[in-house]
């Protein structure tokens, strides 16, 4: 069972694209949209991504902070937002602690890849507390990006 609605969320210290360790606790007293994802370059994860630039005003607007993650590396990472003008930081996991702490986890992925990030998108409140949640089995699927409007917009 993985984390519920009301459930502490787990903290986590990742280095970002710009290669600065970012923590959860950092965002204390806004809201935090994560969102986990297979890998960059990807054509899934791009456009779950896009979506999230497209619609980054809104996101602004809500107070809420966006974070993508994923286990690339900082560097790959760096590349991809340069590439895609995220607004966003993009967070490395590359040694997978925040990805399983959020059941956000695949032990083994396409082509007999261990330990890649799955699919997921949470809200965090500005209390740390997880809002929404969802997890994907299915890589291909993308999130339901109107239920985390709706949960921001209260």
């Amino acid at each position: 069972m993985g984390l519920q609605i009301g459930d502490q969320a787990p903290d986590f210290k990742l280095v970002s694209s710009e290669l600065k360790e970012t923590t959860l606790a950092d965002f204390k007293g806004k809201k935090v949209v994560l969102q986990f994802f297979p890998m960059a370059f990807t054509g899934v994860c791009t456009t779950q991504l896009c979506t999230m630039r497209d619609s980054f005003g809104f996101y602004e607007g809500m107070n809420a902070a966006v974070l993508g993650i994923s286990v690339d590396s900082p560097f790959t990472l760096a590349k991809f937002k340069e590439e895609q003008f995220y607004q966003f930081p993009l967070l490395s996991d590359f040694n997978k602690e925040a990805s399983p702490a959020y059941g956000a986890f695949y032990e083994e992925f396409a082509f007999n890849l261990k330990g890649v990030s799955k699919r997921a998108a949470f809200v965090i409140d500005e209390e740390g507390k997880i809002a929404y949640a969802e997890v994907l089995e299915s890589a291909g699927d993308l999130p339901d990006f109107n239920g985390i409007k709706k949960v921001l917009e209260g």
